[in-house]
Order: structure tokens, then C-alpha cells, then sequence
């Protein structure tokens, strides 16, 4: 495993900033559950020694195993000044869209974090003048320390909470998929139909295929 977070860690210190908030959110790409957003503060002028080395191996979320990921949450909520999260549930995102439901969230823990934050970096979309001032970083969760600590947060929190709604909805397998679209998710869709935590603005083929056989057994 490399250690990754020396190099991301530099990327924020060169901003000149004591307090940097970062952005960052999961579940843009997933069939059922919420999206989560995450902002992390981090302050620079106390991030050393005992609350730094944790960190060591910090990286986007998507590059980490599971259990990297564990280890790194923990990592960042004992090193972060402040940590913001937002659920937005399936309902809200079909009815605002997943686009601007995201901005909405990343503009808001931004808020949450500024003031204090001095500078504030979010993952690849600038997020319009409702937004705290803030500089949009293309692959930020594999550049800056505050936005993969943010990737971190958001996808284990997201996670944990798709593994709990598995136990509510165990027809979907939601402790493996975490809502994502695979082949055995569809078939169990296209078994079982859509279920309340499903966003119906997707497009799915499942869903409509669910419907066809639903019309045919009536």
C-alpha cells in the first residue's frame, strides 16, 4: 500500500491556508439509497506528529479496500477540526435531479465549515454563486488531503448506512451492492420490482422491464 498522503497533504499546505475545508460526495452513480456529502475541515496549523500519521495512507476512496477505508474514517474524524455530512434521500433527489440535489448538498456542508475555513476545495464542480468562495479541483480526491478525507467520510458513512437498509429491504442485497447497479441487482429488480429507496428518475432498463412482467401477470 503507498503512502499517498504525504503527497495530498503538501497539496493543501501549498495553498497557504491554515483551516482548508474540502468536498466531497458518494453515491452519485448508485440506483437505490441517498447520496451522501461530506466536508472535512482540516487545520494545518495543529495537523502534526499524533494527528497526522494516521493519515498517512489517506487516498480517494475509490482507491482504498474496505478496510482501508474503516481505518482511514477513523483517521479523519480524530484528525479533523470539523466534519459535515448530508443524506439526500432517493425521493429527493427524483424530484430536484441528482445534479443540482449534489450541488445543493456541497454548497451546504461547505457553509457548515465556513467560517472557520480559510480556503475550501470541492472535487471537480464549481458550485455557483450560492457557494462559500471555494476552487473547483479536477480528481481533487486524488490531489488534496481535505477532499479524499471528504471522499472518505461520505463513502463509508454511505456504506454503513446501505448495509442497514439491507436488513429493511433483503430482497436487494444491499449489503453487497451498497445500491449499485450489477447484474444481480437488476435480476432482483426485474424479480421484485423497484423499492421505496429506488430512484425512479433513473432510467433503468430494470425498471421497465419490472413493469412489462408486472402488466403481463395481472
Amino acid at each position: 500500500m503507498r503512502r499517498t498522503g504525504r503527497k495530498l497533504l503538501q497539496f493543501d499546505r501549498r495553498l497557504g491556508a491554515r483551516l482548508v475545508a474540502g468536498a466531497d460526495e458518494a453515491g452519485r452513480g448508485s440506483l437505490a439509497g441517498p447520496l451522501v456529502v461530506a466536508g472535512v475541515l482540516l487545520d494545518y496549523g495543529r495537523l502534526r506528529d499524533h494527528r497526522v500519521r494516521p493519515l498517512a495512507f489517506l487516498n480517494d476512496s475509490k482507491q482504498c479496500a474496505p478496510e482501508t477505508r474503516e481505518e482511514l474514517f477513523h483517521a479523519v474524524l480524530c484528525s479533523a477540526e470539523r466534519v459535515a455530512v448530508r443524506v439526500i434521500p432517493a425521493s429527493e433527489i427524483d424530484r430536484n435531479g441528482l445534479h443540482r440535489s449534489n450541488l445543493r448538498g456541497l454548497r451546504g456542508v461547505l457553509w457548515e465549515l465556513s467560517p472557520p475555513a480559510e480556503a475550501c476545495l470541492v472535487d471537480g464542480f464549481r458550485l455557483g454563486k450560492l457557494a462559500p468562495e471555494h476552487r473547483a479541483v479536477v480528481d481533487g480526491d486524488e490531489k488534496s488531503a481535505a477532499i479524499a478525507a471528504a471522499s472518505i467520510v461520505a463513502k463509508v458513512t454511505r456504506d454503513r448506512l446501505m448495509r442497514r437498509l439491507d436488513a429493511v429491504y433483503p430482497s436487494y442485497r444491499f449489503s453487497t451492492n451498497v445500491g449499485y447497479i450489477t447484474p444481480e441487482h437488476t435480476r432482483r429488480v426485474l424479480a421484485h420490482g423497484p423499492s421505496p429507496i429506488h430512484r425512479r428518475s433513473w432510467r433503468a432498463r430494470a425498471y421497465a422491464h419490472a413493469e412489462l412482467r408486472r402488466a403481463a401477470g395481472a
